[in-house]
């Protein structure tokens, strides 16, 4: 287990982290540009997609929707990384009495990650946010070379990938994303990875002792109208979608977009899900 000093320490660079948040790129701030601009020359397919899109994100706020991991493999990453480290995940009988429940067994190990130090955490977060931004870029540019059809096609994947790579951070620090509180959690990384720098504080503030009751009730009542807090977000998704669409160059837009989505995803979920753990650690 760290020291009350690693944590601390660990703790201050998070924080710092959070204030050199800065605001948008150039790039970025061309999805911000008005809806109603953008609803005139998007083709039709890709529009109908992003309603998909965020339909899909409905879904996964209230039971999960089709985005669940397998616990497994982030449970096995963990016990890898681990045992490479000099460590073992301690594995608590009474936590699943069914052995024959390959679930149970993998929730298991996942809890178990509070015996771990933060360092066998961070690398299993970074092997996987790798592997996830490599994806991405290759599906990008994959579907920035086959123009509307396939496009249309990296929507739902880019969504589900990014869903999914921050139920695997929240797995990483010991958080089940099957509860209903950490999918709001999870959908609130996604907000803050998209968010201006206004944006990215309230979302900070939001999520300051999240692990309260009372605090959790809040964010879960503000997440009512989810469809409102994700309009901003579709409309900047749809531009850089649209700008896939030139010839050539619309691979390495794919491609580049692809994998800083997932990228600035994946540091999104891994800063805030540790932050959390940091502070459950030094309160015990």
């Amino acid at each position: 287990m760290d020291s009350r000093e690693t944590l601390d320490r660990e703790l201050e660079q998070i924080i710092k982290w959070e204030k050199e948040q800065k605001d948008l790129f150039i790039w970025d701030k061309i999805g911000r540009l008005p809806f109603a601009m953008l609803d005139k020359v998007m083709p039709k397919a890709l529009k109908q997609k992003i309603g998909d899109a965020l339909n899909d994100v409905g879904q996964y706020v209230q039971n999960g929707g089709k985005f669940l991991v397998q616990k497994k493999k982030v449970a096995k990453l963990l016990q890898e990384e681990a045992i490479q480290s000099g460590y073992s995940m301690k594995e608590d009988e009474d936590t699943y009495p069914f052995e024959e429940d390959a679930e149970a067994e993998d929730t298991a190990k996942i809890h178990s990650v509070e015996g771990l130090p933060l360092e066998v955490l961070d690398r299993t977060a970074d092997s996987i946010t790798d592997s996830r931004t490599k994806f991405a870029a290759a599906q990008g540019a994959a579907t920035g070379f086959g123009g509307i059809v396939t496009i249309a096609a990296d929507i739902p994947i880019v969504m589900g990938l990014s869903l999914k790579v921050l139920q695997e951070m929240a797995l990483c620090y010991g958080y089940d994303p099957d509860e209903p509180q950490e999918r709001i959690f999870i959908v609130k990384c996604l907000q803050f990875s998209s968010a201006d720098i206004v944006g990215k504080k309230a979302i900070i503030d939001e999520l300051a002792d999240y692990d309260n009751p009372d605090k959790q009730v809040e964010v879960i009542s503000q997440m009512q109208g989810w469809r409102e807090v994700f309009n901003s977000y579709s409309e900047s998704f749809g531009w850089k979608k649209l700008f896939q669409l030139i010839p050539i160059a619309g691979m390495v837009f794919g491609s580049v977009s692809n994998k800083n989505t997932i990228r600035d995803v994946a540091e999104a979920g891994k800063m805030l899900y540790k932050k959390r753990l940091i502070l459950q650690r030094l309160s015990q």
